[in-house]
């Protein structure tokens, strides 16, 4: 009878043959994938989560559009709230220019001014979900892979205990339980993936809403003149909030 110490993930991994190399290559392949996009998209949210805390705290002590745009020019950074901050002054100019060649009560001006902001909010959001749809396709696809490894390997042990004519528990039960060993690795990879997807999901959700509620506070600046640190309170003098703009985003 086979010794019991014989068998084992490590004598499972030295008698594996082409096509279950080639699936520990990929459990591999994706793991490490998983896991690189797992820490630096962690990372870039921290980082941006910083920043942006930094950038709103500055926000608070600004008064007027000239004051934001000098504070981002001495200030730059790539997190999504002061790069939209950046988009939002040049589209405040965009609209300056463009209600001044216009007749005053024109919409065209503040309708192009929400959609330079919708279009912002969005490529915001792309950036944001970059490698996500990586870790969604390794955390569904995973475990399927791994169970091919297993039904592979409960194959070839079938037919070899077949062969050898001697079908007692001590000759099936070793190399079934080795085959297992490729469904728990599409576990070990897929786990990670789902859960970390899942966090990161929630994390692009809530730099969203402070992106939407910065452009609305944008817009609200660049077209009525109130202080983007106190929303609702126009400065005196400035003009009317456009209809259009007012429901932006």
């Amino acid at each position: 009878m086979q010794p019991v110490q014989d068998l084992g993930i490590a004598h499972f991994l030295a008698h594996v043959d082409l096509l279950g190399r080639g699936i520990l290559v990929v459990l591999l392949t994706m793991s490490l994938l998983s896991w690189y996009l797992i820490i630096s998209r962690t990372l870039l949210h921290a980082l941006n989560w910083w920043r942006g805390e930094k950038f709103s705290r500055a926000l608070s002590r600004i008064d007027s559009l000239p004051a934001l745009a000098h504070h981002v020019e001495q200030h730059p950074s790539t997190d999504p709230l002061t790069s939209l901050a950046a988009e939002g002054i040049e589209a405040g100019h965009k609209y300056e220019t463009l209600r001044r060649q216009r007749a005053a009560g024109d919409p065209a001006p503040a309708e192009l001014l929400v959609r330079d902001f919708d279009d912002a909010v969005a490529a915001a959001g792309t950036r944001l979900e970059r490698g996500l749809i990586v870790l969604a396709s390794i955390g569904s696809s995973a475990p399927y892979i791994g169970l091919l490894g297993t039904v592979w390997g409960v194959y070839h042990a079938l037919v070899s205990i077949g062969l050898s004519g001697q079908g007692t528990l001590d000759k099936v039960a070793g190399p079934v339980g080795e085959a297992l060993i490729m469904t728990a690795l599409g576990l070990a990879v897929a786990i990670p993936a789902v859960l970390s997807y899942n966090g990161l999901v929630r994390a692009n959700r809530v730099t969203m809403g402070r992106l939407t509620s910065l452009a609305n506070r944008l817009i609200r600046t660049i077209t009525t003149g109130e202080s983007p640190a106190s929303p609702g309170n126009p400065r005196h003098g400035a003009g009317t909030a456009p209809a259009a703009a007012t429901g932006a985003l």
